[in-house]
């Protein structure tokens, strides 16, 4: 025994619960992604200014700066695609490893075992990029359709 009246309703209830859903996740995702970028330019504003109050500015503070670069051009990809890109994390990996690097390295003054646990974790980093990139290439994602389109 079939009810098209009350499929029809069910179906209608169906498609205004999804509607209002996919509204709700995407209205986190621009908050969330605005909360982020805001906190990001937020952060390498606090730290330029710590700069000048410094008076001087170190090769750990330039590496600093570019770690929020990347984390901004992290958000506004994502923004953009609604895309996690792997590869923007692991550059900001490669830069605070680099940055820890030259930090032990000016402050302490002696290369020990730790320079070289840290150099391989940046290699290892770098290798694990060119993977990603060539996996990437050779097995491209399936694109999914763009925010709006309901086919």
């Amino acid at each position: 025994m079939s009810y098209p009246r009350i499929e029809a309703m069910r179906a209608g209830m169906h498609a205004i619960a999804q509607s209002f859903g996919n509204l709700l996740v995407e209205s986190f995702h621009y908050l969330a992604l605005f909360a982020i970028g805001g906190i990001t330019a937020w952060a390498s504003v606090v730290a330029f200014l710590g700069m000048l109050e410094k008076g001087q500015v170190e090769v750990d503070d330039i590496l600093l700066l570019f770690i929020y670069l990347e984390l901004g051009a992290m958000v506004g990809i994502y923004f953009k695609t609604n895309h996690m890109p792997v590869r923007f994390l692991i550059y900001v990996a490669i830069t605070a490893l680099t940055r820890l690097l030259i930090s032990d390295v000016s402050h302490h003054h002696r290369p020990d075992m730790g320079v070289v646990y840290v150099s391989g974790a940046i290699l290892l980093l770098a290798v694990a990029i060119l993977v990603v990139r060539f996996a990437s290439s050779r097995f491209p994602s399936v694109q999914a359709p763009a925010r709006g389109d309901d086919s």
